[in-house]
């Protein structure tokens, strides 16, 4: 399918590795010149040269931090006139309610709030001017079903879903378009990490809890960063400009719901 977006230009958001690389990576294919963004400059830099080499398109590397001032100030000087915005942060470390101070909530909105929202205001006026554009924030499977012991990102995430659901529709007039994905456990460096967490409380192997994780999804297996990031590209299409203001659950149908 011709997701009708070759040429276009994208920022994506922590993309050396995991889902934000799966998306980056499913834009180029569809013929889409990125901007890359990642704290690591080695991963950054191998990441980058593989999709210009499998895709050939045009591809920029901000070596930064986006959740800093500092760092989204340069992301946001290479990413000026993009036309497809995909954010991505890491979630904030696990723990009980009663672990936490205001300082660690301030962290955490400023990563997984109030860093989206900076890029999409600074952003959105350009998609307007051209009266087309994509947002898509990757958000978590908590913001449907919260997780207890990532209260932490429930918090921050779920701010940023109710800024989006009243901002996208501010915007569609113009032909942009805001929509958020909401991954479940994805075979990805954070849920390898969570895993080795669950082994050492539970003293038993990776492998074993591995197996227990995805014995709870409905598919027996953990997501791919391929298949998220194909249904990031199709948000992103011409075809997806009637979508607005979803939270797109990609999760195996961990979350039981009906609606």
């Amino acid at each position: 399918m011709d997701l009708g977006i070759s040429g276009k230009r994208a920022l994506v958001c922590a993309s050396s590795k995991g889902l934000g690389l799966g998306c980056a990576r499913a834009l180029a294919e569809a013929g889409v010149d990125l901007v890359m963004n990642a704290r690591g400059a080695d991963a950054l830099e191998s990441a980058a040269q593989s999709i210009r080499d499998d895709f050939g398109v045009d591809v920029v590397n901000v070596v930064a931090d986006v959740t800093t001032p500092e760092g989204q100030g340069a992301v946001l000087k290479a990413a000026q006139g993009v036309d497809i915005l995909v954010t991505n942060a890491g979630g904030p470390p696990p723990g009980l309610w009663s672990d936490w101070e205001r300082e660690d909530f301030i962290q955490a909105l400023d990563a997984n709030m109030l860093t989206p929202i900076a890029l999409m205001k600074a952003l959105l006026p350009g998609m307007i001017d051209k009266g087309w554009g994509r947002v898509v924030n990757i958000t978590s499977q908590s913001v449907k079903a919260p997780i207890p012991a990532l209260g932490l990102s429930n918090s921050a995430r779920t701010g940023l879903t109710g800024y989006v659901a009243g901002t996208s529709r501010q915007v569609a007039q113009h032909g942009v378009t805001i929509n958020n994905l909401l991954p479940g456990n994805h075979d990805t460096d954070r849920i390898a990490s969570l895993d080795s967490t669950v082994a050492q409380q539970q003293g038993i192997g990776r492998d074993e809890a591995r197996a227990a994780r995805e014995a709870t999804i409905p598919v027996h297996r953990y997501g791919t960063a391929e298949e998220f990031g194909a249904t990031c590209a199709f948000l992103c299409s011409q075809y997806a400009g009637y979508i607005v203001g979803q939270n797109i659950l990609l999760d195996g149908g961990g979350v039981n719901s009906t609606m």
